[in-house]
C-alpha cells in the first residue's frame, strides 16, 4: 500500500462527497455528526476488545480499526473541506500549537490556550 499527502487524501475523498447541502452549514453539521459517530465505532472497537479479548487486538481488528479510522479522516477531510481548509494547512496548524506548548512546558493540562 503507498502513502499519500494529507492534500492529495483530501482531494481524493471529495471525489466521493454525496450528502445535503454541500457547502452549506447543514454540510457541516452533516460531517460534524458522521465525525462523531466513526469516532464512536473505533472507540466501540476498543472498548469490545477490553471486553472480549482481554485487551489485545488481533490482526484482523488492527484492520477493521484502519477501516475505521479511515472513516474518520474522510469526516476530517470533509469538515476541513467544508470551512475551505485543508488537511495539510490544519496539520501545519496543529504541529505549531504542539510545539509551542512543549516548548513552554505546557503539554500536559487542560484548555485550549495553554
Amino acid at each position: 500500500i503507498g502513502e499519500m499527502t494529507f492534500n492529495e487524501y483530501q482531494e481524493l475523498a471529495a471525489g466521493t462527497a454525496i450528502y445535503p447541502k454541500r457547502g452549506e452549514i447543514s454540510g457541516l453539521a452533516y460531517t460534524v455528526l458522521g465525525l462523531n459517530g466513526e469516532a464512536g465505532e473505533v472507540a466501540e472497537k476498543i472498548k469490545k476488545a477490553l471486553r472480549d479479548n482481554d485487551g489485545v487486538i488481533s490482526e484482523t481488528k488492527t484492520y477493521e480499526l484502519a477501516k475505521e479510522l479511515g472513516d474518520v479522516i474522510w469526516y476530517v477531510a470533509e469538515t476541513a473541506s467544508q470551512l475551505n481548509l485543508s488537511l495539510g494547512q490544519i496539520a501545519e496548524i496543529n504541529v505549531e500549537k504542539l510545539y509551542s506548548r512543549k516548548d513552554r512546558g505546557r503539554l500536559q493540562g487542560s484548555g485550549d490556550e495553554r
